[in-house]
């Protein structure tokens, strides 16, 4: 059995948990702090990952990205690669599907700071940026922490919009998920076990590290 899928997986997984994790906490502290007309557009929009089934969340990506797009032209001209049916194709799709997780949970650590820290900071002529930085995400660390392991849980585990965007293209884009689906269509039920037993036990991991950090799963 080769543990390729494995390994691009934990590449890809990792690589979309950071970008998931940047984007989402800074959207999750204007969500939290912004009375902005627009807020509850951007809510609805940010869950959409969550409702949408994964091949409709795929297909979105990939009409969005291809290389007739102006993104993915873009992207192309930039780095001298398409970006569907890529690796980095999979980071996109994996990086969406996981983006909702750090938003919810880290808008929530921010929204159960004490407002009276806020407005004692914001008395003594702390800015935004300071306040962001020194107080209030070592305040909501433990909520963000939470978030990004399950970003990354979720990461690890994307499977219908990896498969729309960067196809199963084995040692380039084929990720545990989608070997495990090869695996169970070839009657390949040892390969499969191990690939299943590894990323059950991913989950086991997230979630209790997510429990260790005080938040509901």
């Amino acid at each position: 059995m080769s543990w390729s899928p494995f390994w691009l997986s934990l590449q890809v997984a990792l690589l979309a948990t950071v970008i998931s994790a940047v984007a989402g906490i800074f959207l999750a502290y204007w969500l939290a702090e912004s009375h902005a007309p627009g807020r509850g557009v951007v809510e609805s929009l940010t869950a959409l990952p969550l409702l949408l089934p994964p091949t409709v969340l795929g297909y979105y990506l990939l009409v969005s990205l291809g290389r007739a797009t102006v993104l993915g032209s873009w992207f192309e001209r930039v780095t001298g690669s398409p970006l569907v049916f890529t690796w980095r194709g999979a980071v996109v799709a994996a990086a969406v599907a996981s983006f909702p997780y750090v938003v919810r949970t880290a808008r929530a650590a921010f929204e159960d700071i004490d407002v009276s820290v806020r407005e004692a900071a914001r008395i003594d002529g702390a800015s935004r940026a300071y306040l962001l930085v020194s107080l209030l995400l070592p305040l909501a660390r433990r909520g963000i922490l939470a978030g990004i392991a399950l970003a990354f849980a979720r990461a690890l585990g994307e499977f219908g919009a990896t498969l729309m965007v960067a196809g199963n293209i084995p040692g380039r884009t084929q990720t545990m998920p989608l070997a495990i689906y090869d695996a169970v269509q070839a009657g390949r039920f040892d390969a499969a076990n191990a690939l299943v037993f590894v990323l059950t036990a991913v989950a086991v991991v997230v979630l209790w590290l997510a429990g260790r950090l005080g938040m509901a799963i």
